[in-house]
């Protein structure tokens, strides 16, 4: 049985890989420590607000949500219940079926998300976009796109 060669990256896409990986660790932590630092809220918690005040009436169902966040509905059930200690959302339960429940934006929720925003757009704008050009920022949105194509199937 023939043994199949492999294709292993070159220096220079071995040198870029990394990097990439380091972003992925490196970008959300900076992120998230700044989001906290301005507002006690997680990227998490800032994400799932996000989602609810851009929802029909600033709720989604449970399930949707999880689809959106890309998350396991436990995992998602588990981080709501804390945030739904912490007055920044609300479950109701579904009229129409008696098995999904919703997941609304609080007054409380809302206020927390306004405040956190602007804090979290500098931070965007500081440790992501900062110097790049028109051009850079159009080529990494095409490049972008076409991954999440390949990863999404």
């Amino acid at each position: 049985m023939a043994v199949e060669e492999v294709p292993w990256l070159s220096d220079r896409e071995q040198q870029v890989w990394r990097r990439w990986l380091r972003v992925q660790t490196e970008l959300p932590a900076a992120l998230g420590r700044a989001l906290h630092q301005d507002s006690q809220l997680s990227m998490q918690d800032f994400e799932t607000l996000v989602w609810l005040s851009e929802a029909d009436e600033q709720r989604l169902r449970i399930s949707a949500l999880a689809d959106e966040m890309h998350w396991e509905r436990s995992r998602l059930s588990h981080h709501l219940r804390r945030m739904a200690c912490r007055g920044l959302v609300a479950k109701e339960d579904c009229a129409d079926d008696g098995r999904g429940s919703y997941v609304r934006l609080t007054a409380e929720g809302r206020a927390a998300l306004d405040a956190a925003a602007p804090g979290h757009v500098r931070a965007v704008r500081s440790l992501f976009l900062e110097g790049m050009t028109t051009e850079e920022l159009d080529l990494l949105g095409t490049f972008l796109e076409r991954v999440l194509g390949r990863a999404e199937g």
